[in-house]
């Protein structure tokens, strides 16, 4: 017998955990539409789904939504009561977004604001606090939007980030690429900042080898 690779595992584990016709739905929906096949894996919405439950959150932030996958499994965990505001660059992106939300049942849950996240966080002072903060946009930025997260959160809050080991080139203290110096960037700033404790967790499986920083407000 040959020895399953990760993305066997994934399957494996996604056939016998998370069996969901909107999830898949919203993935075919992505992949009709062209937008770039860089959602969460299915496990890892499912975890994110979990973890917004577990943690008892009703008020989430997230930024980069790309066509709803992550949004969708947000927006079940924080019931009827609760709301996601999900930040959005591309116009089409949050379009295809829109429709997959709608489309799964959970959109009037949904606030999909358009344009670039550093302009629109702003916007978010002054509101409620979010319970939980979910960054999957553009990588460079991902040290502004923790700031902007710590800004927007409360003690007790959880903030997670996704893609920052970078295939392990997170340790290569050489590398020229801006995505893994941003990420090494943003591990000094969880470890400098005291208002935050946080870990990171390496993740392989059907995306390949990555992994979530994970951060409580203090």
């Amino acid at each position: 017998m040959t020895t399953p690779d990760w993305a066997d595992v994934d399957r494996y584990l996604v056939d016998h955990l998370v069996r969901d016709a909107a999830s898949a739905a919203t993935l075919g929906a992505n992949a009709a539409a062209d937008l770039p096949p860089i959602d969460v894996s299915v496990a890892q919405g499912k975890f994110l789904h979990l973890l917004a439950r577990s943690s008892g959150a009703r008020n989430v932030l997230e930024i980069g939504t790309l066509g709803g996958f992550s949004t969708l499994w947000l927006a079940r965990a924080v019931g009827e009561q609760g709301r996601v505001v999900t930040l959005e660059y591309d116009p089409r992106h949050a379009r295809v977004a829109r429709e997959n939300l709608d489309r799964a049942g959970v959109g009037a849950r949904v606030d999909i604001r358009i344009g670039a996240a550093l302009d629109s966080l702003p916007e978010l002072e002054g509101a409620e606090p979010f319970d939980l903060v979910f960054i999957d946009a553009d990588k460079v930025n991902n040290s502004n939007y923790v700031r902007w997260a710590l800004r927007l959160t409360r003690s007790g809050s959880v903030i997670v980030v996704d893609n920052v080991v970078r295939n392990g080139a997170l340790a290569d203290a050489t590398s020229q690429d801006p995505s893994v110096q941003a990420s090494r960037d943003l591990i000094q700033l969880l470890a400098d900042e005291p208002r935050l404790d946080a870990t990171v967790l390496q993740t392989v499986g059907a995306k390949g080898w990555d992994g979530f920083a994970f951060a409580v407000v203090n």
